[in-house]
């Protein structure tokens, strides 16, 4: 069971990339003072956490509502992960994708910060397919929901210690670790698309 747990807690770690977020939120706080920086950093994570929420709560009723089997939606899902991760590996990090964002928005905690730096389009993928109804009773998604809010966290204290870390370890540093996350999604996604073809061929 610790195991399990763990295992959610990298893949939400991997998705939401916590470290990733730091160079992105200091390029759209640059001209803010310190008191500034720290509300916009509170009110990206709380925003964050309802996007997230909304999808535990909501993302499977929509699913069935429109009649899509959650088999079908994980192998989706794994799909467009693993594109995610491959993106994280080969592409542009993700620091250095949503810096450039920075330049044509004039968000600060809501884009590209709130969505799509913490709240990513994988974040919300992971959401839904680990609180499954058919697969996780309600006290693994209570305590799925738990961890990503953990993760969450985790983000929050990197944004309020973000000139510290960014001195640490640099614009470089950053991308390294984002890749290394993308490595480590690329490998759940695949797992998850063939848990999904397994599920499927089984009804």
């Amino acid at each position: 069971m610790l195991e399990q747990w763990f295992s959610t807690f990298v893949f939400f770690f991997a998705v939401i990339d916590p470290i990733g977020t730091v160079p992105v939120f200091l390029a759209v706080t640059k001209k803010h003072d310190e008191l500034e920086k720290r509300k916009i950093a509170y009110k990206a994570v709380l925003i964050s956490a309802g996007v997230l929420l909304f999808f535990v709560i909501a993302g499977e009723l929509i699913l069935t509502a429109i009649n899509i089997p959650l088999s079908a939606f994980q192998i989706a899902g794994g799909i467009v992960l693993f594109l995610f991760a491959l993106s994280m590996i080969f592409g542009e990090a993700k620091p250095d994708e949503e810096i450039r964002l920075v330049s044509s928005s004039t968000e600060t905690a809501i884009f590209p910060l709130s969505v799509p730096s913490i709240a990513s389009p994988g974040a919300m993928l992971a959401a839904v397919l680990l609180t499954e109804n058919h697969r996780y009773n309600i006290g693994e998604q209570v305590m799925t929901s738990f961890i990503m809010l953990v993760v969450i966290g985790v983000t929050l204290l990197a944004l309020l210690a973000a000139s510290r870390i960014q001195k640490w370890i640099g614009q470089s540093g950053a991308s390294i670790i984002s890749r290394i996350m993308g490595l480590i999604l690329s490998s759940v996604a695949v797992s998850n698309v063939l848990a999904g073809i397994k599920a499927y061929f089984a009804l």
